[in-house]
């Protein structure tokens, strides 16, 4: 009988995956990264910031909903994992402007492919949350 890899949750090696390395695995380093760019308010900022680089203030009213305690969290959050850089700008008065990395920009695709994934099935995700609540 033919040996099987292991699923990728019992795996116990636990380096970073690779194109080598086989099967993709999550990881508490995964989810802690997942979890800090990928939350509610980073999609906003991400999105605003692909468009162009931006000043908190902007940031804010390009997301009325965000508070400031929160936005603050966020950009150090995603300036914490690469992807976010903020700049100090030498103007009068000195200024604070955000603007996405290289590597926040390989996000772009990933990303819009989730969104793209949820826009399409949204329909079906609903139908299965409305017959779970039914049941």
């Amino acid at each position: 009988m033919p040996e099987t890899a292991p699923h990728p949750a019992h795996r116990t090696d636990r380096g970073a995956p690779g194109p080598q390395s086989g099967p993709l695995e999550i990881t508490a380093p995964h989810r802690e990264l997942l979890d800090q760019v990928l939350d509610k308010w980073s999609l906003h900022v991400l999105e605003t910031l692909c468009e162009r680089p931006s000043r908190f203030n902007e940031l804010r009213r390009a997301i009325p909903s965000v508070t400031n305690k929160s936005l603050t969290a966020t950009l150090r959050r995603l300036e914490r994992n690469g992807i976010v850089e903020r700049r100090v700008l030498h103007s009068r008065p000195v200024a604070v402007e955000y603007r996405i990395t290289g590597l926040g920009k390989t996000m772009r695709d990933p990303v819009d492919a989730l969104l793209l994934w949820s826009a399409t099935h949204m329909r079906a995700v609903e139908a299965a949350r409305t017959r779970f609540d039914e049941a």
